[in-house]
């Protein structure tokens, strides 16, 4: 299944940037095939946006089925994929991307970062890691970024508390805003959480 990119407001960055990373373009040479498997609709919408604006030839994909299955009918040269989607493990699709053409670059997305499945992402063929929410620039950086080249940590990174208030929003709306089941799937209190979503996102 194909979505077609629409622009949307939220944690992607639409605008063209290369002053943010002005070798990308140059870089991106040949194919520019790029699949995107992500389950979050809203957010696969902004990100498909922001990467045609940078240059990438985009398909989409909301399931590790439906990303299997495009892999099998035409590997791309890109991937970026979520790591827990509705149907099983985003490393599946990485792991047959690798496995279909071994000069493919792909890269894992995750809101439940940490080391061993950063190592073990990389052991199967991802070329990066990154913690949603997560910056257009950015991925284009990991996806492009040559063997050794240390990529520049952002200017103006966001907080460590609105990480973690973006995590627990995104828990919240995939448990249909349901309170109790958010609380029970973070290992929270209720009243922590109620407390939580009545206040701002921090900066």
């Amino acid at each position: 299944m194909r979505a077609r990119a629409q622009s949307a407001g939220g944690n992607v960055d639409a605008r063209t940037s290369e002053a943010a990373h002005p070798a990308a373009k140059e870089k991106i040479s040949g194919e520019r095939s790029l699949l995107i498997v992500e389950d979050d609709f809203s957010f696969l919408q902004r990100l498909a946006k922001a990467l045609e604006q940078r240059g990438f030839s985009v398909s989409t994909a909301e399931s590790v089925s439906e990303g299997l299955l495009q892999v099998e009918k035409s590997a791309p040269a890109y991937a970026v994929v979520d790591m827990r989607l509705g149907d099983g493990n985003g490393l599946d699709v990485i792991s047959a991307l690798k496995r279909r053409r071994p000069d493919a670059r792909g890269i894992i997305l995750t809101g439940y970062g940490n080391i061993a499945t950063a190592v073990n992402a990389v052991k199967l063929g991802a070329v990066d890691y990154l913690a949603k929410p997560v910056d257009a620039d950015d991925v284009v950086a990991a996806l492009l970024a040559l063997d050794n080249v240390k990529i520049e940590p952002p200017e103006n990174p966001m907080s460590a508390d609105r990480v973690r208030w973006e995590h627990i929003q995104r828990i919240y709306e995939l448990c249909g805003r349901n309170v109790s089941e958010t609380a029970r799937r973070l290992n929270m209190h209720r009243r922590t959480l109620q407390r939580i979503l009545a206040k701002r996102a921090p900066r």
